[in-house]
């Protein structure tokens, strides 16, 4: 059974500022992100969407089971402070980290909300894509899905003192492997998914990263 009330939807655009940066270890962002955090909790910086990379690495909420992550360490794991349970990041994947204060923009569901704007940017890239809404007792279905209901982008996000850190990771051409070594967003029968895969079904050209930010950054902030 589905959740019979969704939650309100509130149109987060608006004043964010948007920050790109190359490829950054992990400990670094969230070093960093935990900065960005504090400035806009104490005002001063605003909004901000922090696009970026990371070299290959294994991330997992506290609530992940251990038999969830994979038994060699070929790939370094870190225990971090979201929502969600484990997931990969690595080259070929678009990171986005979204600080912003949501006291100030008023109620409503911010991971709904990025879902469908990652939707809207994967729709004028050529991707159809859709949200999940997660039946009573089973695993989050947050994140969003080829219409067939492979994943091609995972959420998870935290929210202290009003503001949000973490975000959203898009799979555009990494190495699809990984995924294949461990249990992914604590979901047993998942099947995880690239642009570059979705692309080749169709014969079509694999957006760039460049290509990919611009679609995302348009729906996130106009």
């Amino acid at each position: 059974m589905l959740l019979p009330h969704p939650p309100t939807v509130t149109d987060y655009r608006g004043v964010l500022e948007r920050v790109d940066l190359g490829e950054v270890e992990y400990d670094d962002a969230i070093a960093r992100m935990g900065r960005w955090v504090a400035e806009r909790q104490a005002g001063t910086a605003g909004d901000r969407l922090f696009l970026l990379s990371h070299p290959p690495v294994i991330t997992y909420g506290p609530r992940t089971a251990v038999a969830d992550l994979p038994e060699d360490l070929a790939v370094g794991t870190v225990q971090v402070d979201r929502g969600g349970y484990a997931t990969y990041h690595g080259p070929g994947q678009l990171v986005g980290y979204l600080i912003v204060n949501v006291r100030e923009r008023g109620p409503g569901d911010i991971v709904r909300w990025l879902e469908e704007a990652l939707i809207a940017a994967l729709g004028k890239l050529g991707f159809a894509a859709v949200r999940r809404d997660t039946p009573a007792d089973a695993s989050s279905l947050v994140g969003v899905w080829t219409p067939d209901h492979r994943k091609v982008a995972s959420i998870g996000m935290r929210i202290r003192h009003g503001v949000t850190s973490h975000g959203f990771a898009l799979n555009i051409d990494p190495d699809m492997t990984a995924f294949e070594r461990f249990t992914v967003c604590g979901l047993h029968d998942v099947t995880m998914v690239s642009l570059r895969q979705l692309a080749a079904e169709r014969g079509l050209p694999v957006p760039t990263d460049a290509e990919v930010r611009e679609a995302i950054a348009a729906e996130l902030i106009r």
